[in-house]
């Protein structure tokens, strides 16, 4: 066998040994039970991770076909000549698209003057530090700018780091043969910092992710790995980049850095496009995704559905899709993922429609119109707000029924959740009630509010064309919508500041506590010093007393004590100037969500 072909063989074995599980199985006796774990060495320290008896099998063969490939592989590589011979370095001899030089000098130009998202530092300390045998794995949904940051940190690098530095950007058809071919042209001309770019369009890839980490992070590379179809990062985490690899979520976009790095201001603005780094502003000048209801679906069919549905295809050989599994098989599955995640928000906007829009804010509301300077109106003293209430309940009940295409069930809805939290989409709040219950509600929560209110938005304004509203004024049916757009835009800022809160001190409990009457919008709990802090959210610019009666309500306020310590703090998030009536706090709500 010639020098050639050799080398193509052992590439192509480390390539299929990449895909197979090291180490052995072992069996254990825990309380009368033998349990099967697989157990390797890595960095000198033993590990193990527990096999369930259906996999095992299988397992053990996959580990018996590696021994025997490795032995294979130290034949072949003691066939090669001691001295290699140097490797030219043309472009045409990568197979992939691999920029370097002066060409990645250019693609990087455009984005060095952007602002660096806050996650920006943790990808600069995985390429500078003295992290050894790991993958790092930009893991984000689509817009969420994973790109923008391989390109700002490319532009910040030394001219010698840059020498050594690599982008693959990898196309559909692209294979893992194909790029190890790449990486170890590359590794023999000394690069050091590879990024890839849209990995998981490889097919192979989760099944032989392991291939980065264990033959090329292990010999010295810095790589960094970004796609489309993030749920594929989760997966390949779990199995083949099991410990091997540093996950950097770019799908949570708080409220301070939409501001500080998009350049944009205002809650209502975060309402309507925060969740993607493409809202046209100061700094970043790429189209609003959240601008349209079209836009908005085609984001949620291109960044989630089809995200969850590729890696879904590519993972365990299509063996994960579980009740799933018919949906994929009819074709189904990608729309049944939209309906799920429009669902969730239809629910949302019922709830709204349902619960506030007939609260007792909707007279501080008719008063607010009534007075409102520009725009004075008495349409909320003259409609019935009941009736408006029924219709819309309705009509939102017949249009879900009328768009099902397919039966969607309870477990369908379930694993579709589950992917959604993987994916960073959806965080799930408990609300609490007093007394307490044995049944935990939860409120689910979305890191991307322009998505909910563009569908939200969509949906009321669709349902107000209903030839039944036709009998109310052009001008009143305006007003109806603003006002119920207005109650929407309080309950979001209600689900950012709870979402916000929660990621910011994830060591302290956070929650909405519900009583038989009223409710505490926020509770933050710090259980080491048995104290809490209560709040109220309003989107109102206005300060009215009814808007922190419950905070002071000595019954609600003593029950939550003794449930969950002193009251430390009494505040009201609002939209107004930041103040202070007697014993509560006025808190605007920009201020409040800046400081985390």
């Amino acid at each position: 066998m010639d020098d050639k072909h050799l080398r193509e063989e052992i590439a192509a074995l480390e390539q299929e040994i990449a895909k197979l599980p090291r180490g052995y199985l072992s069996r254990k006796t825990i309380n009368g039970k033998v349990r099967i774990y697989l157990q390797w060495s890595e960095g000198g320290k033993k590990k193990s991770r527990y096999v369930d008896d259906e996999l095992a099998e299988n397992l053990r063969e996959r580990i018996e076909t590696r021994k025997r490939l490795q032995g294979k592989l130290k034949t072949l590589k003691a066939q090669l000549p001691v001295v290699e011979q140097a490797v030219p370095k043309p472009e045409t001899a990568f197979r992939t698209t691999v920029m370097s030089g002066n060409r990645l000098g250019l693609f990087v130009e455009s984005v060095k003057n952007y602002k660096r998202r806050f996650c920006f530092k943790e990808l600069t300390d995985y390429l500078y530090g003295d992290i050894c045998d790991k993958v790092l794995i930009l893991y984000g949904l689509r817009r969420t700018g994973k790109t923008t940051l391989i390109r700002q940190a490319i532009s910040d690098m030394s001219a010698t780091a840059i020498d050594r530095c690599a982008f693959i950007q990898i196309r559909t058809g692209n294979t893992l043969s194909q790029v190890n071919a790449d990486l170890q042209l590359l590794s023999r001309l000394g690069y050091r910092y590879i990024f890839i770019d849209e990995v998981t369009l490889i097919d192979d890839f989760i099944e032989g992710a392991a291939l980065f980490s264990d033959v090329f992070a292990a010999c010295g590379m810095k790589i960094v790995l970004s796609g489309t179809d993030s749920l594929g990062f989760a997966f390949s985490e779990e199995e083949q980049l099991y410990d091997r690899c540093i996950l950097l979520h770019t799908t949570f976009i708080p409220y301070r850095e939409f501001e500080e790095v998009l350049g944009i201001k205002g809650i209502d603005e975060y309402i309507r496009y925060g969740g993607t780094m493409s809202m046209g502003g100061v700094n970043y000048n790429t189209p609003t995704t959240f601008a349209t209801a079209q836009s908005t679906d085609e984001y949620v069919d291109s960044a989630i559905a089809r995200n969850i549905q590729h890696s879904l295809k590519h993972y365990r050989y299509e063996g994960h899709f579980r009740a799933l599994q018919d949906l994929y098989d009819h074709g189904e599955l990608t729309s049944v993922i939209n309906r799920v995640i429009e669902d969730i928000n239809h629910r949302f906007t019922l709830e709204v429609l349902t619960q506030d829009f007939v609260s007792h804010d909707l007279g501080i509301s008719a008063k607010n119109h009534r007075s409102d300077r520009e725009r004075p109106t008495d349409i909320l003293d003259r409609i019935d707000k009941d009736e408006v209430t029924r219709r819309l309940k309705e009509m939102l009940e017949i249009r879900n029924k009328e768009e099902q295409l397919v039966a969607v069930s309870d477990i369908h809805r379930k694993e579709i959740k589950e992917y959604l939290d993987l994916l960073d989409l959806t965080v799930d709040i408990e609300v609490r009630s007093v007394p307490a219950s044995d049944k935990v509600a939860t409120r689910t929560l979305f890191s991307q509010p322009g998505m909910r209110y563009s569908q939200a938005e969509s949906l009321v304004r669709s349902l107000m064309q209903d030839a039944r509203f036709m009998d109310i004024s052009a001008i009143d049916r305006a007003a109806v919508v603003e006002r119920i757009l207005d109650e929407i835009k309080g309950r979001m800022i209600e689900d950012i500041v709870l979402l916000e809160t929660k990621m910011a001190y994830p060591q302290k409990q956070v929650f909405k506590l519900q009583f038989a009457v009223g409710e505490f919008d926020m509770v933050v709990v710090d259980p080491r010093q048995s104290t809490c802090e209560i709040y109220e959210i309003k989107h109102s610019t206005q300060r009215n007393p009814v808007q922190y009666k419950n905070l002071i309500d000595k019954t609600k306020c003593r029950e939550a004590e003794f449930s969950y310590g002193k009251i430390i703090k009494r505040c009201v998030l609002y939209r107004g100037e930041s103040t202070t009536v007697g014993e509560i706090e006025y808190r605007n709500v920009e201020e409040f969500l800046s400081a985390y």
